[in-house]
C-alpha cells in the first residue's frame, strides 16, 4: 500500500499559503485532503496527496521555494510526541537514530540515511510516496526541517559544512541563503546536510539527563503502540471520510494506493472486513457523540454518512440495543447521578 503522511506534516500550511495569496482550503480540496483534519494533527493522509499539495501550490503562488519557507515557519515541537524523546537523548548521533528509526511513525514516506567516510558524516533525505512525480517541494520542506533540528540538537555555535539540494537553483534562494548562508549547495548528487562526524557526538543542547528515563519508557510506548496494519490504516482513513459524505471502499482503496479486490483481501487476511471496521468505527464514534447532547441527532446521523436519520437510529438500536434518544438521556441522567 502507499504510505501515509499524518496531517502534522502540513503545520503551517494554512498561514503560509494565505500570505501567498492562496485558498488553502481550495487547494486541500483539490488533492482529496480534508481541511478540517488540519485540526486534528494525528490523523493520517496519503503521502502522495501532501506531495502534490505542495507542488501545486509552489506552482499557482510562483514561488519555487514554497516548501522551504514552509520549513522555516516549523518548530521543533512539530515533530509531535517523537521531539520529546529526541530532546533527551544524550547526543547528537543517538538522537539522529531515533528520528531515522521513529520517523515512519508520523510521516512513512520519509527516508533518512546516515553515512561517515573520511571523518565527513552526510545526512542524505529522500522521500518516497509510492508514485512518480516531482517532490523537489517535499525535499525541500525536509531537508529545512533537518536542518533546524541539528541547529536545535547542536547549539547554534556548530554549523553544518555544507547543506545539498539536487535540483538547480531556485528563482527566490535569497530564502535559502537567509538560513543556512553561503553553506547551501545547488545541483549536487545527493539531498541532505553534510557536518564533521566528531559533531554526531556533541552532547545534545536540549538533553536534560533527569527526564531520560522518562523519555525511553515514553519511546517504549511509541513503538508498541504503532502498528502499521491494514486494519489500523482503514480505520484512520474511515474517521477521515465519514463526515465528508465519501467514505466508501473504494475511496478508502484509492487512499491506499490498492484496488478494492486487493484491500479486501488484506483485510480478510487480518480476520476483518470493510464493513465490520467501518460499523466499528461508526460505533465507537457514535457512542461519544450521541451522549453529546450539543449534537443533534440529525447532525450525528449525516456526520457518520448515513443516509437518512431513520436509518441511523435503525444502526444504532441494533448495534447498541436501545435508541439514539434513550441512550442519551440514560447518560446524561448518569452525569447528573455522578456529580
Amino acid at each position: 500500500m502507499k504510505p501515509l503522511a499524518r496531517y502534522a506534516a502540513l503545520n503551517n500550511y494554512v498561514e503560509l499559503a494565505q500570505s501567498l495569496g492562496l485558498n488553502p482550503v481550495r487547494s486541500l480540496r483539490e488533492v482529496g485532503l480534508d481541511p478540517a483534519s488540519l485540526s486534528l494533527q494525528d490523523q493520517w493522509a496519503p503521502a502522495a496527496a501532501v506531495a502534490e499539495l505542495l507542488e501545486r501550490s509552489a506552482a499557482t503562488s510562483g514561488r519555487d521555494d514554497f516548501g522551504f519557507a514552509l520549513a522555516t515557519l516549523r518548530r521543533f515541537s512539530n515533530l509531535g510526541p517523537l521531539s520529546l524523546v529526541i530532546r533527551e537523548e544524550p547526543d547528537v548521533r543517538s538522537a539522529l537514530k531515533v528520528l531515522m528509526r521513529y520517523q515512519h511513525t508520523y510521516n512513512e514516506s520519509l527516508r533518512t540515511r546516515m553515512s561517515e567516510d573520511g571523518g565527513i558524516a552526510a545526512l542524505e533525505v529522500s522521500v518516497d510516496v509510492g508514485k512518480p512525480g516531482e517532490l523537489r517541494q517535499s525535499i525541500d520542506l525536509t531537508v529545512g526541517v533537518l536542518y533546524r533540528l541539528l541547529r536545535d540538537l547542536l547549539g547554534p555555535q556548530i554549523q553544518p559544512l555544507a547543506v545539498s539540494f539536487s535540483h538547480p537553483a531556485p528563482r527566490h534562494g535569497s530564502t535559502y541563503t537567509r538560513l543556512f548562508g553561503p553553506i547551501v549547495q545547488f545541483g549536487q548528487v545527493f539531498d541532505g546536510i553534510s557536518l564533521y562526524a566528531t559533531d554526531l557526538d556533541a552532547p545534545n543542547a536540549m538533553s536534560d539527563p533527569l527526564l531520560r528515563p522518562y523519555a525511553q519508557k515514553f519511546l517504549e510506548s511509541i513503538e508498541a503502540s504503532h502498528q502499521a496494519t491494514t486494519v489500523n490504516r482503514v480505520r484512520e482513513l474511515i474517521e477521515i471520510l465519514l463526515p465528508t459524505g465519501r467514505c466508501s471502499m473504494e475511496r478508502v482503496a484509492h487512499s491506499l494506493g490498492v484496488d478494492r479486490r486487493t484491500l479486501h483481501r488484506k483485510l480478510a487476511a487480518e480476520g476483518n472486513t470493510f464493513s465490520s471496521v467501518l460499523d466499528s468505527v461508526r460505533a465507537e464514534l457514535a457512542g461519544r457523540l450521541v451522549g453529546n447532547s450539543r449534537r443533534s441527532l440529525i447532525e450525528i446521523a449525516d456526520m457518520l454518512s448515513f443516509s437518512s436519520p431513520s436509518n441511523f437510529s435503525r444502526w444504532f438500536k441494533t448495534s447498541f440495543g436501545c435508541s439514539p434518544t434513550v441512550w442519551r438521556t440514560s447518560v446524561v441522567g448518569d452525569r447528573r447521578d455522578n456529580r
